[in-house]
């Protein structure tokens, strides 16, 4: 049980796609999962049909878990925001970790934002690396590895 007194398994969030096998959303091939929900809005994102809350189809802990052990790629977590639902983001990391494999995470919050926020922490602490900033068009740059725009960082977590 979790501090809401659901079982893990009985989280959910709502998963607009799982890409298996992707090499464009961090290093070697991954299994993406992209989430919805984002406010930021960034003129120029790449996927605006993320951005609605209540898009995609709802899948559990346990689904979402079924396919990344299935694949056995290390696994990115994009959206749409990931951590506008931080605690549902820690449970998933802690899964995938568990199961040892690495966790990137990419969001339009900034490195200070997120550190400014307890919740959002405990969401990335144990993800390898968090893509972070929002994009912005003018600053776009599709040579960047892993990243649109060039105020946006990779960080790792793990060596801060």
């Amino acid at each position: 049980m979790n501090d809401s007194g659901m079982a893990d398994e009985d989280i959910s969030l709502n998963v607009l796609d799982i890409r298996r096998g992707t090499t464009v959303d961090g290093p070697g091939f991954r299994t993406s999962i992209y989430l919805s929900g984002c406010n930021h809005r960034c003129p120029g994102c790449h996927n605006p049909d993320s951005w609605p809350f209540d898009g995609g189809v709802s899948m559990t802990l346990a689904e979402i878990m079924d396919v990344v052990r299935e694949e056995e790629f290390n696994v990115t977590i994009t959206g749409g925001d990931p951590l506008y639902q931080p605690e549902k983001i820690k449970k998933i990391v802690d899964a995938v970790t568990a199961e040892g494999l690495t966790v990137w995470i990419y969001t339009g919050f900034t490195w200070d934002e997120i550190q400014a926020d307890p919740t959002k922490m405990e969401a990335v602490a144990h993800a390898e690396a968090v893509v972070e900033g929002r994009f912005i068009m003018n600053l776009r740059d599709p040579d960047l590895p892993f990243r649109g725009s060039t105020n946006q960082r990779i960080v790792f977590p793990g060596r801060i």
